[in-house]
């Protein structure tokens, strides 16, 4: 039973979430949420108790230390944080989780019930899977909501995905049955380089956030080591013949893929979030 004594107001709260395992192919989903709460200072609200949905001897507690030989032992759960972003007049909840192992739908239960506590207006759920796509060419970010009316507001690129599903999409339909608004962002990770980090797809998906949004992201060093992730790569699959024409024949489909219009709306987008930025330190 979640106790809900002593949670803060929150002003026109959004939730952003993200869980390892599964749903975070190179770490890129949960990278978002680890990335935010650093940057904004976020304060803890409450977590979820773990011997409620986890199996230890599949997701394993861990074993840290401290001063001396000061031991704690860290279990696997869900934690809410709360933060208010520089520039923002709305608040953020920052829910960074572990897959569940176990009873699904009372876990979705209890999510929706602290979103509902909060007084959250809306909810984004950021996941990341492995694709074919070239590591040199933009993230795709494909996207689901729990109407086709939402989709159309946040100009969401729908997937047509029929197939298993993980927590994200789970819990993005619960929100669609409880009757409040969720969108769920996928950033597509190269496949033939899956091992994490990925901050180029991290780095998507925060500035998709920020179109979603309207609320100013923090990138930080993220457009830096995106480069030097991509050259990285770049030198990898230089010194494989095999991986480099795959590589090559992989950029030939994209680019044939792409429409006019589709690259002409990037750079609209990419316009308008320069401005933004712009306009945002200029007031500062």
């Amino acid at each position: 039973m979640i106790e809900f004594e002593g949670l803060p107001e929150l002003v026109e709260p959004v939730l952003i979430a993200a869980f390892e395992g599964w749903n975070d192919a190179g770490e890129a989903s949960s990278g978002v949420i680890a990335h935010l709460e650093s940057a904004w200072k976020a304060e803890p609200l409450l977590a979820l108790d773990p011997d409620d949905y986890y199996d230890f001897q599949v997701t394993r507690p861990v074993v840290e230390m401290g001063d001396g030989l000061t031991r704690s032992i860290v279990w696997p759960t869900t934690r809410l944080l709360r933060a208010r972003p520089p520039g923002s007049e709305r608040d953020v909840v920052l829910l960074r989780g572990i897959e569940p192992n176990m009873r699904w739908r009372s876990f979705c239960s209890d999510i929706i019930g602290v979103c509902r506590e909060l007084g959250v207006e809306m909810a984004v759920m950021l996941g990341a899977l492995l694709n074919d796509s070239p590591h040199t060419r933009p993230v795709p970010i494909l996207g689901g909501a729990t109407d086709e009316g939402l989709a159309r507001s946040t100009g969401l690129e729908l997937s047509r995905y029929e197939g298993p599903t993980g927590i994200v999409g789970v819990l993005q339909h619960a929100f669609g049955e409880a009757g409040l608004n969720a969108v769920s962002l996928w950033a597509s990770v190269p496949h033939y380089v899956a091992q994490p980090p990925n901050p180029k797809a991290t780095l998507a998906l925060l500035r998709r956030l920020e179109d979603l949004l309207e609320i100013p992201m923090p990138l930080g060093d993220l457009d830096e080591e995106a480069r030097a992730w991509e050259r990285g790569v770049d030198e990898l699959a230089s010194q494989d013949s095999e991986v480099a024409e795959y590589v090559k024949e992989l950029e030939e489909r994209k680019d044939a893929a792409e429409l006019p219009e589709a690259s002409g709306d990037a750079i609209a987008a990419e316009f308008e979030r320069y401005l933004r930025r712009r306009d945002r330190d200029t007031d500062g």
